[in-house]
């Protein structure tokens, strides 16, 4: 422990954070740099640095890394259509190899030793900050105070903050019962009596949307501009990666869209139970295969679809910075060179229904040819009968066999 002489620490201010400023400072004689992370969770970060100061923190980093969030991680995963396990938008995913991103740049400014972080050693976090750091630094040393402390509940927590003089904020009103992470991707509830699959929800715990009940009785219409995969402006009005996000998900909360209930595999073997809110996700993933459906060439599309779970799974175990993510991903940028044009959602009561897909300059759909009317020789409907002879020339051979 004492090979450490500074520790830059994920810090969001609240009680498990501002626990671990002390137990470094004390544990491991060290001085602690603080990075706080802007990633669009919602809440005011500024706060963090009141308190840091008040623990004794000398360097203090607050970042708002919004944009860089939106352009170089989430779009680039939307590209791929990606989805883990059929539901879940990897939310908190994505999110994670940015932090381990700055973390390990500060660790450099600063000629720190070490990192840590906050996530227990139950979760999938603990794996996704610590493969992020030592893919971009293989020789930092990591310290996860949830792996070595004996402080393992909320009570334990408290009295320890209290036995060492640190200011514990008191809830005003009802406290949340639920684990809770968000960021311009989504919000993520866990926890309480949600550790039960057979437990309905409360309407109540929902922060991001309204029910489907609830939604507005007329339909929301947008129109989407895609270049290269990305959307670049809604209804005509360009707009930035974060603030696209930040459009869709107040719309599409609006109209009580993005709720999942899943029971996930995380990596680390258990399973667990989630429920998430991710409207500008939602709206961007049925959007964005619309835009490939006449864009994309048959076989590229079929190929993605075959590539993507394999995609999912690296980025919701933790592997953003492997090679194979990287090489995939260049298969997938290099596929949306041709995804330019407009798609046309309408948004209502918890649905997203494609009503429109245009491209000038890229789209594969010829009228011409899939018309039910006279095609003028467009396609030659005899040339159907030899395609599919030899299509099912492996299946007669084998018919014939079994009727021997």
């Amino acid at each position: 422990m004492s090979d450490v002489k500074k520790v830059v620490l994920a810090y969001s201010g609240g009680l498990d954070t501002s626990i671990i400023v002390k137990w470094l400072q004390d544990e491991y004689q060290c001085e602690v740099v603080t990075f706080t992370a802007d990633v669009g969770q919602g809440e005011e970060v500024e706060p963090a640095r009141a308190k840091a100061e008040a623990a004794g923190i000398k360097e203090i980093y607050i970042d708002d890394l919004r944009e860089e969030f939106a352009r170089d991680f989430v779009f680039p995963m939307f590209r791929a259509n990606t989805i883990y396990e059929g539901e879940y938008l990897l939310g908190t995913s994505i999110a994670r190899p940015l932090i381990s991103k700055r973390l390990i740049e500060i660790a450099n400014e600063t000629g720190a030793d070490a990192i840590s972080h906050g996530a227990t050693g139950k979760g999938n976090d603990q794996v996704r900050f610590e493969l992020g750091a030592y893919a971009l630094k293989p020789d930092v040393q990591v310290i996860a105070p949830w792996r070595e402390w004996e402080l393992n509940s909320r009570e334990s927590l408290i009295k320890y903050a209290e036995e060492h003089g640190l200011s514990v904020d008191k809830a005003k009103g009802k406290k949340s019962p639920y684990s809770m992470d968000a960021n311009l991707l989504h919000i993520s509830y866990e926890g309480d009596i949600l550790e039960d699959p057979w437990n309905e929800p409360e309407d109540s715990m929902w922060l991001w949307s309204v029910s489907p009940e609830k939604a507005p009785d007329e339909p929301t219409y947008l129109e989407l501009d895609y270049v290269k995969g990305d959307i670049v402006a809604i209804n005509g009005e360009k707009m930035s990666p974060a603030t696209v996000m930040e459009y869709l998900n107040k719309v599409g909360g609006e109209n009580g869209i993005g709720r999942v209930d899943i029971v996930e595999n995380r990596y680390v073997g258990m399973k667990a139970r989630g429920c998430y809110e991710t409207p500008a996700g939602t709206i961007m993933l049925k959007a964005h295969r619309a835009m490939e459906s006449i864009t994309l060439d048959r076989e590229a599309a079929h190929l993605k679809d075959e590539m993507m779970p394999k995609y999912a799974s690296l980025i919701y175990n933790g592997y953003w910075w492997s090679p194979e993510r990287e090489m995939l991903q260049v298969m997938i940028d290099k596929s949306q060179e041709v995804v330019n044009g407009q798609v046309r959602v309408k948004l209502y009561k918890g649905n997203i229904i494609i009503v429109g897909r245009a491209s000038t300059t890229d789209s594969l759909y010829d009228d011409s040819i899939a018309t039910f009317e006279d095609d003028e020789g467009a396609y030659d409907q005899k040339d159907a009968a030899g395609f599919i002879k030899l299509n099912a020339l492996r299946l007669r051979t084998a018919a014939k066999k079994r009727q021997q």
